[in-house]
């Protein structure tokens, strides 16, 4: 009984250091990462990353608690120093050069959640800005991962919020002079609704000239809708004006006869293009909704500034009211903010 009672009275420091671990580690689980499990990857990492301090603490004061002896217990403690530094170090270099790069790119601001965004061979919109890494959503519906570093290394394209060029290239024979070519293409540019629209002869082939057409699209978001727009009504316009859309090589793979113009039969109109489903809606969604989140965020913080600045200037009644309307303001940035980082 006695050895018993002694064998207890030494594993009970071990035993209420487990428990209250055990309490710690779930409170704290429950209140930083189980509360928003919506956070975006930049606001969630600074919580997991605690989570893992204080995983490493508990081990330390799990270690400390053993019932073993001194010099027992200094090498469980020393081992799990070496495990925690040697992670670190072989970690350290990538995580450090990444952790640099999204700092930069932060202070550069040189594109924001919801752009339109090329680097190397990766195209889509910015769903989501991390410390480590952005998230872009492809022209599949892919999501990919772009490391700060590779952002670093490689140019970035951004597509202007202002607005974007859209253009359509086609090829067509000589038998067809330039000077009719260039005002329908130009037609098809501004019955989408393109600003400024301006064609071009890109190249004088061996069959053939390339034309490209060009035009501004202010709403950037329906690139994808926009190109495809643009395709149809060159297709509808040149083929309205009698202009077959082809090589003169086609007549050495088929003979057609002589004065019959190769056109597809007469459709009705393509539905007015507020009627058609957006595939930017299914394809950008994501980054769709990421975008209007920064941008209601942006907005919420020019109103903050205006508001502030008004108090300055404010009597007392006034300035208790706009004190109201302040709180409630932050109110709704912090919530935006918990839902997806600033980007």
């Amino acid at each position: 009984m006695t050895s018993l009672m002694n064998y207890f009275q030494t594993a009970a420091p071990l035993l209420v250091t487990l428990a209250g671990v055990a309490l710690v580690l779930t409170l704290a689980h429950r209140f930083l990462l189980g509360r928003h499990r919506d956070m975006g990857n930049e606001r969630r990492f600074p919580r997991q990353f605690f989570m893992l301090g204080l995983t490493v603490a508990s081990a330390v004061a799990v270690a400390i608690a053993l019932p073993v002896s001194d010099s027992t217990r200094n090498q469980v403690i020393g081992l799990v120093g070496i495990l925690v530094s040697g992670a670190l170090a072989f970690s350290s270099t990538t995580v450090l050069a990444n952790l640099m790069a999204g700092v930069v790119l932060r202070m550069t601001q040189s594109f924001h959640t919801g752009d339109f965004v090329r680097v190397g061979d990766h195209f889509g919109r910015v769903a989501e800005r991390g410390i480590f890494d952005v998230e872009i959503q492809t022209e599949q519906r892919e999501l990919v991962s772009l490391s700060n570093s590779y952002l670093m290394a490689n140019p970035i394209t951004v597509v202007r919020s202002s607005g974007a060029i859209v253009s359509a290239t086609l090829s067509l024979g000589y038998d067809v002079h330039h000077a009719k070519v260039e005002p329908l293409l130009l037609q098809a540019a501004t019955e989408i609704g393109l600003e400024d629209p301006f064609s071009q002869v890109l190249e004088l082939g061996n069959f053939s000239i390339t034309y490209r057409v060009s035009g501004l699209l202010l709403e950037v978001g329906n690139m994808l809708s926009a190109r495809s727009r643009l395709n149809r009504q060159v297709l509808d316009v040149l083929h309205g004006a009698g202009i077959e859309i082809m090589s003169p090589t086609f007549m050495a793979q088929r003979v057609v006869p002589e004065g019959r113009a190769v056109l597809p039969e007469p459709m009705s109109k393509s539905a007015p293009a507020s009627e058609e489903s957006k595939a930017e809606q299914v394809v950008f969604d994501k980054a769709e909704e990421a975008g209007q989140r920064a941008k209601a965020r942006r907005d919420l913080k020019a109103m903050q500034q205006s508001l502030e600045t008004q108090m300055e200037a404010a009597d007392s009644e006034e300035a208790a009211s706009l004190s109201t309307a302040l709180d409630q303001l932050k109110v709704q940035i912090a919530d935006l903010e918990i839902e997806s980082p600033p980007g």
